[in-house]
């Protein structure tokens, strides 16, 4: 069922937050890394996170802006967080669009030594002009999902040898319209089989298949794997959108915006909740889709398939096999 029809996801504009900053437990001796943190949601999920007392890793493909938040943080910290230790937060270099990168990305990660206790898979890009991956795989597909497989797989004996801990993939209420059959794995680099549109809800319905796929193959671990649509928040993510609305309605748009999203810190508050609520632990909770602010719904039935989320899973392993190096 939609969610548009569900009373569970209407309620959740007439309910109380359900989780608020001052309920994130402390976090000292965590280490998480959190993609796509130099900005946006993963920015507020990554200060909330080190201003709780978490070692955080900024996983972004510029080390300039990663650089710039980790200076900005420290003053948010600083005044938000007085109490808070000195933020410990570090860069690890991840592009996306490349899975070579992200399988060096996650070596690096591993070669220090470190546990991993949390994975925040943020990072993501919506409605960009049709384009392809560094391994020759349509653009939206590759970043929002395929790069974040590799990623994730790869780290996924330390996460599992640091729990009880967590993986949190970002999904979004477009997953629900994507193209025609949920995902077209046959022609998913023919630009005429899809839509600007479509593409991104393609990547966000993989998202959640990826999420529940990897749910079941840990539901016997103390891994707790849970995705989220942040909701409608005032994020970089929509820098593309001139080239789906043009110039004007784009105006409207950011005015829109302006007026009725939820600014990043509010909107963050979803992935924190199954990032560091002891719920999630104590009622074990897990391959669940939430919505703002931490309400449970369920997701679109294409998502709830078995059969395409192991689909997409050997599909996803398969390009990994094909491209990336060992």
């Amino acid at each position: 069922m939609s969610s548009m029809k569900q009373l569970a996801y209407w309620k959740t504009y007439f309910t109380p937050n359900r989780y608020s900053h001052d309920l994130i437990p402390d976090q000292t001796g965590k280490v998480a890394i959190v993609t796509g943190a130099n900005t946006g949601l993963g920015y507020a999920t990554m200060v909330a996170l080190a201003g709780h007392g978490a070692h955080v890793f900024l996983a972004c493909r510029s080390e300039e802006r990663a650089l710039n938040a980790i200076e900005k943080a420290k003053q948010e910290i600083k005044g938000k967080y007085p109490q808070a230790p000195a933020p410990n937060l570090e860069f690890l270099e991840l592009d996306l669009n490349d899975m070579n990168k992200c399988k060096k990305a996650a070596d690096e990660f591993l070669s220090k030594g470190l546990p991993l206790h949390l994975l925040v898979n943020n990072s993501g890009i919506m409605t960009t002009p049709f384009a392809l991956s560094a391994d020759g795989i349509e653009q939206q597909f590759a970043v929002n999902h395929l790069g974040h497989f590799v990623f994730t797989t790869a780290l996924l004996d330390r996460i599992k040898e640091s729990q009880p801990s967590r993986i949190v993939v970002l999904s979004s209420h477009a997953h629900e319209r994507p193209v025609e059959g949920g995902i077209d794995f046959d022609t998913l680099n023919d630009e005429k089989m899809s839509t600007i549109v479509s593409r991104y809800g393609r990547s966000k319905l993989a998202n959640v298949l990826f999420g529940k796929a990897l749910a079941r193959r840990l539901a016997d671990t103390q891994v707790y794997v849970n995705i989220v649509h942040p909701g409608f928040v005032d994020t970089e993510l929509v820098r593309h959108n001139k080239v789906l609305f043009g110039a004007v309605l784009l105006r409207i748009l950011e005015t829109i915006t302006a007026l009725m999203a939820m600014s990043p810190e509010v909107g963050a508050l979803t992935q924190l909740y199954v990032a560091t609520s002891p719920e999630i632990v104590n009622k074990d909770i897990r391959g669940r889709y939430f919505v703002p602010i931490a309400n449970e719904i369920q997701p679109s039935p294409f998502s709830l398939d078995e059969a395409l989320q192991e689909k997409l899973w050997a599909f996803s392993e398969k390009l990994v096999e094909e491209n990336v190096r060992t």
